[in-house]
């Protein structure tokens, strides 16, 4: 995992599935009426938490799986299903709307601060990106293929935090129907990752070469 190509491939499955450009509009949906102090104090709360949870699964969510008895290869396969599944969500908008869902939602129950609920869990965090992680996990060796794998988890996080704070400037730059081309076009990447995924888990069964 500490060779370049992997470490390329692993922050783009991390960002495909994290979506910041998709994000920031939710983010501004979720902050509206708030100052720019507060909504920054916010992005910066939503990414510290998104962290926290990430550096769990990262180092204990392969542990979980062996302790209940799932296979990384079998674990390969269902993830990658998952992940087949969210990128058709984000091929015919159906990811977009489910978030400006959990955002109004979040924003009725924590009006004040939505940074830990919707933002960080699930709107970050999410099924895709547990996932994705407990995968990335399973091709971990040594200490310094975890840490090489942090080191893309929290660069993606950075991007994220980004996106929060230039959130309007994004929303204006790209437009509605930006935002619906740059998600059509991730969602068919990751449909590739998730196929590259469930190939991996067939090989470990000795299925497929």
């Amino acid at each position: 995992m500490t060779e370049l190509p992997a470490l390329i491939a692993a922050f783009t499955t991390m960002f495909i599935i994290m979506d910041p450009p998709g994000l920031a509009p939710v983010f501004i949906a979720l902050t509206q009426g708030m100052t720019a102090a507060q909504r920054r104090i916010i992005a910066i709360r939503a990414c510290v938490v998104s962290a926290a949870l990430m550096l769990l699964f990262l180092f204990l969510g392969e542990a979980v799986l062996g302790f209940i008895g799932i296979s990384m290869d079998a674990f390969r396969i269902a993830g990658g299903v998952l992940l087949f599944l969210t990128a058709l969500d984000m091929l015919f908008q159906k990811r977009q709307a489910r978030r400006e869902e959990n955002a109004a939602e979040g924003q009725a129950e924590h009006h004040d601060d939505p940074s830990v609920f919707p933002l960080a869990l699930p709107l970050i965090v999410g099924p895709g990106a547990i996932t994705t992680i407990i995968l990335l996990a399973g091709q971990a060796d040594h200490a310094a293929d975890f840490a090489a794998i942090a080191g893309v988890l929290l660069a993606v996080l950075l991007i994220t935090l980004l996106a929060f704070l230039a959130a309007p400037a994004i929303e204006r730059a790209l437009g509605k129907t930006g935002l619906n081309i740059v998600t059509r076009v991730l969602g068919m990447l990751l449909a590739a990752l998730a196929v590259q995924f469930i190939l991996d888990g067939l090989r470990g069964f000795g299925i497929g070469g």
